[in-house]
């Protein structure tokens, strides 16, 4: 027989695909201010509404090819790749904390805004405030579900992550004389700091300027065109992926120090 845990790991795996559903819509609808919830959704190519058995996550891609049954108009493999990554993240985070009130009400929508920041800072380079904001209100509302984490400690945290970026910011437009991380990156921080406190902020910094810089440099040295070096590059993704090592794996090396300062003062 199939263990309890197993059953839950699964049930999880499969909201997280049909929430990836949905965040396919948020990614390609909330950036342009448009309603998430109508109309139903259809091809932006032929403009025929899309069938329920065409909108089965993953499978339906699969079925269809990756083309719209009615044009034949190519889809994107972003919404496969959402639909994934949200059911594996929903099954990791059942599989590594168990059925509680803190994963149903706090980690589940954490996991779903930060799916969302990325694709939307990937393909449009802004963060919505409906997401950070309103995540930043969740992760405030919410910690007291969390038994990891005090209030104070979320507190701190978003007040550490907001004021960590926003000094950054400040200080290199004021002495370079141009922007260089936006306003939604520090909201973004902000929020990442009300769900996972001050030790989140400071392994979400480390872990995120470390990958930038590699996928920077990296991705600069292939173009071998001096102006990709200038370019902008969004950092959304790299906060998210620093987030979510530490939110998964805690205050392991080299973060325990800090953990244990922040949560044994004495």
């Amino acid at each position: 027989m199939i263990p309890l845990q197993g059953y839950l790991n699964g049930m999880a795996l499969s909201v997280g695909l049909i929430i990836g559903s949905f965040l396919n819509v948020v990614v390609a609808r909330l950036p342009h201010d448009q309603s998430v919830i109508r109309p139903r959704s259809r091809c932006p190519g032929c403009g025929k509404g899309i069938a329920w058995y065409d909108n089965v996550p993953v499978v339906s891609y699969l079925v269809l090819r990756g083309k719209c049954r009615h044009c034949s108009m190519r889809i994107s493999p972003r919404y496969p790749i959402i639909e994934l990554l949200t059911g594996t993240l929903f099954f990791a985070a059942m599989a590594q904390f168990g059925l509680s009130p803190a994963l149903l009400l706090r980690d589940l929508p954490f996991l779903a805004i930060l799916v969302a920041v990325t694709f939307i800072d990937l393909e449009h380079r802004i963060i919505p405030d409906e997401l950070s904001l309103g995540g930043l209100a969740l992760g405030l509302a919410t910690c007291w579900f969390d038994p990891r984490l005090a209030w104070t400690q979320a507190l701190l945290g978003a007040a550490l992550g907001f004021g960590f970026f926003y000094g950054l910011a400040w200080a290199y437009e004021k002495y370079s004389g141009r922007s260089g991380l936006g306003g939604g990156d520090v909201k973004l921080l902000a929020m990442l700091g009300a769900f996972l406190g001050p030790v989140g902020v400071f392994a979400t910094i480390l872990i995120s300027s470390v990958t930038g810089s590699i996928v920077g440099v990296g991705w600069a040295l292939a173009q071998r065109k001096k102006e990709v070096m200038t370019s902008a590059i969004p950092y959304g993704p790299f906060l998210v992926i620093g987030g979510l090592y530490y939110y998964l794996f805690g205050p392991t090396w080299p973060f325990e120090s800090l953990w244990l300062l922040f949560t044994n003062p004495t």
